[in-house]
């Protein structure tokens, strides 16, 4: 029996899995609001209070750098450490993983049937990948392809520096940057707050009005980009659909700039819990545009697979792969 968990800065799921000669089995799942706990070993401990089956290993995917088998959190007050886990499961092989390379391991197991592909030029071809996923911040990490098997590289891409690409684009770093006091990263704008911040620049620059039932709605909500995203793909509202519209173009040149770092030919493969529910603004050519406008590599950017990963569940799944191997 494994533990997988899947630790976020909004939710953290955890599960058991069953490994058997056919496979992984998940046996049971619960979700977590991260905030209502003072730690991941308050949950695993909670999740753990009524099993009397053991365990053989535990793998957690953390949103997080982590660095001789600690996190520190980035969007969580929480420190998370693999003995002090240890001590909580009973397990003495517990191992943290970076979520999005837990996640990377995940996407390599999904079938045909569980993409939507975004890239309809590409050209099939093997090598590294790049792996992106926006949600309550924006996770990168790299599948290196040895020849053989492909190894998950974490990093804190997510953190660097954001580079507008035309006049629009500079207006939201100069307001950003007012905003936030300084540094402005990827990830303010490509997440859940982020999709909030492009609106809020938006509509204070004028760029279209606010209608009074979006206003409305988003006076009353603790989720603002799930407010826009409904709005714009529901009822059309036009300021949420040129929030979208700018949300994708930025997050393909952000794609973009992953692959050309690691000379991505195998492709992009797009996590987290906001790509599905807004495919349909990150197929109508902005994400592509922005994911293709690379000067002299905008003929090798076409050629490149972009996948968007339908299944909700990578990151558990890449866990669980883990803690699998821990048993061999």
């Amino acid at each position: 029996m494994l533990l997988a968990g899947d630790v976020g800065g909004t939710k953290t799921v955890l599960a058991q899995y069953e490994k058997s000669t056919e496979g992984l089995e998940r046996v049971r799942e619960r979700l977590y609001p991260s905030a209502d706990y003072a730690s991941l070993d308050e949950i695993v401990a909670d999740f753990l209070s009524d099993q009397s089956v053991p365990l053989e290993a535990a793998c957690f995917g953390v949103a997080g750098p982590v660095i001789d088998g600690r996190c520190y959190t980035t969007n969580l007050p929480w420190t998370i450490d693999e003995r002090s886990l240890a001590a909580t499961t009973g397990v003495g092989r517990v191992k943290l993983l970076n979520d999005l390379q837990a996640m990377a391991l995940g996407l390599l197991r999904l079938g045909p049937e569980e993409w939507a592909d975004l890239n309809p030029d590409a050209e099939p071809a093997t090598g590294n990948r790049a792996v992106l996923a926006a949600g309550t911040g924006l996770g990168e990490a790299i599948l290196y392809w040895d020849g053989m098997n492909y190894h998950p590289v974490a990093t804190e891409g997510g953190h660097t520096d954001f580079a507008p690409n035309d006049a629009l684009e500079d207006g939201l770093l100069a307001y950003l940057r007012e905003k936030l006091g300084g540094h402005v990263s990827y990830e303010r704008i490509l997440s859940g707050p982020g999709i909030a911040n492009i609106y809020a620049y938006l509509r204070d620059s004028g760029h279209a009005p606010e209608s009074p039932e979006l206003a409305a709605a988003l006076a009353g909500t603790d989720d603002p980009a799930r407010e826009i995203s409904r709005c714009a793909m529901e009822r059309g509202d036009a300021l949420a659909r040129a929030t979208l519209r700018l949300f994708a173009r930025v997050y393909g040149a952000e794609a973009g700039n992953l692959v050309l770092k690691c000379l991505a030919r195998g492709g992009v493969l797009i996590g987290g819990g906001i790509a599905p529910k807004i495919l349909a603004a990150l197929t109508d050519g902005e994400f592509m545009e922005g994911f293709c406008a690379k000067g002299r590599f905008a003929g090798f950017m076409r050629t490149v697979p972009v996948r968007v990963a339908l299944n909700p569940s990578t990151g558990l799944l890449g866990a669980a792969d883990y803690a699998a191997r821990c048993l061999l």
